[in-house]
């Protein structure tokens, strides 16, 4: 029998916000010593960890390596695990220097850098929107209009559709442009020309998220990707099913897996998105950590397969158990507010909700002030919801019976 103090240790670099992250945290504590690295007061992720670093920020490799080294070398960590898009590539080279699986911050950064991303698939042959990186609004015009039709503006070092909007013409992009531009996250540098002007490519978005071994891409789940608030690319829910046939489809595997080897992605985790269209799988971006938006826990409740699992598996240079025990259906959907206001208190009323309801909470908590899109991307979420059944009808009547439930005091 293992005790406490022989499960392998391994350390974490930001918990995150315990609406999307716990799940996570829960399962590593079965079976790991997590030592968590945290920028800011570390709380509810007590109950999952065998230690915890106040470090002055997790986006500056410099602010946490001093502490690694030392805490590796009294007690060896076997591996090193990240999901916060801000930290990763600081968060690599830590690993680098402490000679763990996954340390490679060239790789990250060409997960990172969506231009860089473009360059190297580009030589590679992989089939992706045309992209021109641009610093000014004059620029991205001059762009579009080289591109020709609908392009896509979105920030170069960002994910989760932060700052993404479509215009269709010049006089949009002129409009649109600012809103691209002026969308920042703490702690990511800005790059030279900040925004990428892409090709707009028509059909319905999926995700994939993988696990990584020694080049080997393993596929744990896929999304379909529901968005909102059009132009903005808002991502407003997404829907899985275990038994997607698109798990075994030979042409998006082929694909992944040579995405993967082109970028140099040896071991870890990844979320992958792509467009479907008649001539075959499109990439539209490669992110070098676990999915965020609970696909990774929608995945969990309709396959089995343990995400978090499975990313510290080969983040310790381990074979990743990917042992799915069920199919099923599922969906998350994020609902937001109809006017913008500081939060008082956001209450979901449960008695009466379908047997199909996994799971339900409050995103906004007392104090936050929220807005509807394009001023609310992702902070103007109020609630969350997930449903899980056989049947993608009855989910999605029970997303939207939770809707009916949702009261909002304002302050």
């Amino acid at each position: 029998m293992t005790t406490a103090t022989q499960l392998p240790r391994l350390l974490l670099v930001n918990a995150g916000m315990r609406v999307y992250r716990e799940y996570l945290l829960r399962s590593l504590a079965t079976r790991y010593r997590v030592h968590l690295f945290s920028s800011y007061p570390v709380s509810w992720e007590l109950s999952y960890i065998a230690g915890h670093t106040s470090v002055r920020s997790t986006t500056d490799a410099d602010d946490m390596l001093t502490s690694a080294l030392e805490l590796h070398s009294a007690d060896a960590f076997a591996g090193m695990l990240c999901w916060d898009e801000a930290s990763i590539l600081a968060a690599a080279r830590v690993t680098q220097a402490l000679g763990l699986p996954g340390g490679d911050p060239a790789v990250v950064e060409r997960c990172r850098d969506k231009r860089l991303t473009r360059l190297t698939l580009d030589e590679a042959g992989v089939a992706q929107p045309r992209s021109v990186a641009v610093s000014t609004v004059d620029e991205a015009v001059t762009a579009a209009t080289e591109l020709g039709g609908p392009v896509v503006l979105k920030p170069r070092a960002l994910g989760g559709s932060l700052g993404v909007v479509v215009a269709d013409d010049p006089e949009q992009v002129r409009e649109r442009f600012p809103f691209t531009l002026g969308t920042e996250v703490a702690g990511v540098p800005r790059a030279d020309a900040p925004v990428l002007v892409e090709q707009y490519v028509s059909g319905p978005e999926i995700s994939v998220d993988a696990v990584v071994h020694q080049g080997r891409v393993e596929v744990m789940f896929i999304a379909h990707k529901d968005l909102g608030f059009a132009p903005y690319c808002e991502e407003v829910g997404h829907r899985m099913d275990g038994a997607d046939p698109l798990l075994k489809d030979p042409e998006l595997l082929d694909q992944l897996q040579h995405i993967h080897t082109a970028l140099g992605i040896r071991d870890g985790a990844t979320h992958t998105e792509f467009k479907l269209t008649g001539s075959g799988p499109v990439l539209i971006e490669v992110n070098g950590r676990l999915g965020g938006d609970l696909i990774p826990q929608l995945g969990q409740l309709v396959t089995g397969i343990d995400p978090a699992l499975a990313a510290a598996s080969v983040a310790c240079g381990r074979s990743p158990e990917l042992r799915p025990d069920r199919t099923l259906v599922g969906s998350v959907r994020f609902y937001y507010p109809d006017r913008e206001g500081t939060i008082g208190a956001v209450r979901v009323e449960e008695s009466g909700l379908p047997g199909t309801v996994a799971l339900v909470m409050p995103v906004a908590e007392p104090g936050f002030r929220v807005a509807p899109p394009p001023e609310g991307i992702m902070e103007g979420r109020l609630a969350v919801a997930v449903a899980v059944g056989d049947d993608p009808a009855g989910c999605r009547a029970t997303l939207d019976a939770v809707a009916t439930r949702i009261r909002t005091v304002w302050a």
